[in-house]
């Protein structure tokens, strides 16, 4: 059962779960979420139809019908669930993960996220414990559903004219193909790449923040000037930024830039959520503006939850999620998009580029995520606490998802993978010397006390 993870159920398809795991969790769903009906999507992987039909069949033998949105992005299942009242939504993908990979993204009223502890860790359960799985008396029905024709009427309404900017955009051969061209159309100021279908991913894995994977996308701003570039995940949930000069944006620095849209433009002061590996640069940015940061756990189960908790506006992660309260506090890669170019358009008409704007936001020399694969994450976390505690008074200390340590002068977040022996480690600091020392001392620590290799 190594499928089940923090947010969603994902694994190597085959290997760390099959086509009857995916039958009973389809089976349990109705039970777990007390729905008599369930909104189901897919992406493209070769094997979502299978596991959809698996899926279908145990829903309706617990005896709830299902809506088929077919192929369908992630976000588009959130804009069904909300939109039209599901108390239950299953959406077919492994998001960013290679073809291989596949898994289930669970949701409930609102869109509200299902993850491990909100009723994922239940399903597992009654899987292990062999709980049965009788079929009902009256089996539920499949019913075609298209919604795809009113999430892009919702999603239009925040497009602005785009026309005077060219836009370079990846399309990784996932789910956002389903959108970008109507969306974005096909005139001389839009170029794609990869923009057809394929859930075998033959040009590059589905995910943004491996450079390797964003290269190709650089070369094309750099070749066609750009204005921007724009790259989607394979479930189009995530989005990435590369400015016009070819140069990948950090997505955390993208939650500030949204306040030129949220406060400038719309006068909406509120709370902002970050992760906490974002910048400090974010708050630095945000508070003068009127906005009141608020920072949380990585991972979209506690993230869009806390969002709606706390009525935030808006808010983002390091990974390339960002959340709003206008799409039913969750996250989507297209309104993102929408939101930076309507920026980097309102930008180019006051003379200043994408470049320039996050170069008034960016004021630390930041390390980047480093993954260090040690078998005991809770001691060696603790040792590094422990270490620089002792040496500087903190500024600011949190201990959830880890922890995050500020001093005058720079700060650290370190925290377990929730999947994998790897502790990931991240720090900011006031210059290049001070960083560099900083990393120093923490890979010399982890090393030399714990046998951690990078």
């Amino acid at each position: 059962m190594g499928a089940f993870h923090a947010y969603d159920i994902r694994g190597i398809y085959g290997k760390d779960w099959d086509r009857e795991t995916a039958y009973k969790i389809g089976y349990f769903i109705p039970r777990l979420l007390q729905a008599d009906k369930v909104l189901v999507g897919r992406d493209c992987r070769v094997s979502s139809p299978e596991i959809y039909d698996a899926v279908v069949q145990g829903i309706n033998d617990a005896g709830a019908d299902v809506y088929d949105i077919g192929l369908s992005s992630t976000p588009m299942v959130y804009f069904g669930t909300a939109n039209y009242g599901f108390k239950a939504s299953v959406q077919i993908t492994a998001s960013h993960n290679a073809a291989p990979y596949n898994g289930m993204k669970v949701s409930t009223t609102d869109a509200q996220a299902i993850g491990y502890d909100a009723g994922l860790k239940d399903i597992k359960a009654w899987i292990d414990e062999g709980v049965p799985t009788p079929v009902a008396e009256v089996r539920g029905k499949v019913y075609q559903k298209e919604i795809l024709a009113d999430y892009l009427a919702f999603m239009r309404k925040f497009k602005k004219d785009l026309s005077g900017i060219t836009i370079a955009m990846d399309l990784s051969n996932g789910m956002s193909n389903l959108f970008a061209k109507e969306i974005f159309g096909t005139g001389g100021n839009v170029h794609y790449l990869f923009d057809t279908m394929d859930g075998r991913f033959p040009n590059h894995e589905p995910n943004p923040l491996i450079e390797a994977n964003v290269v190709p996308l650089e070369n094309l701003v750099r070749e066609v000037k750009a204005d921007a570039g724009v790259i989607y995940d394979g479930d189009a949930d995530r989005v990435v930024f590369v400015d016009e000069k070819g140069c990948f944006i950090s997505p955390d620095l993208l939650i500030a830039l949204m306040g030129r849209y949220y406060v400038n433009e719309r006068g909406l002061k509120g709370v902002v959520l970050q992760d906490i590996r974002s910048s400090k640069a974010v708050g630095e940015y945000l508070e003068p503006m009127g906005c009141k940061m608020y920072t949380w756990k990585v991972g979209r189960a506690f993230a869009a939850a806390k969002l709606r908790e706390i009525d935030g506006v808006w808010g983002g992660e390091l990974a390339g999620h960002f959340y709003f309260r206008d799409f039913f506090y969750s996250d989507s890669g297209l309104l993102a998009s929408l939101i930076v170019l309507n920026i980097v358009a309102d930008l180019k008409k006051e003379g200043k580029t994408l470049s320039q704007a996050i170069a008034e936001i960016v004021r630390y020399k930041n390390s980047g995520e480093i993954n260090y694969r040690v078998e005991d994450k809770k001691g060696a976390m603790d040792a590094v606490k422990d270490h620089f505690l002792a040496r500087e008074q903190a500024t600011a200390f949190m201990d959830f998802d880890g922890y995050r340590i500020e001093f005058p002068d720079w700060w650290l977040n370190i925290r377990p993978s929730n999947t994998e022996p790897y502790l990931r480690f991240l720090c900011e600091a006031t210059s290049d010397e001070l960083l560099k020392q900083k990393i120093a001392e923490v890979d010399d620590l982890l090393k030399t006390r714990f046998g951690a290799t990078r």
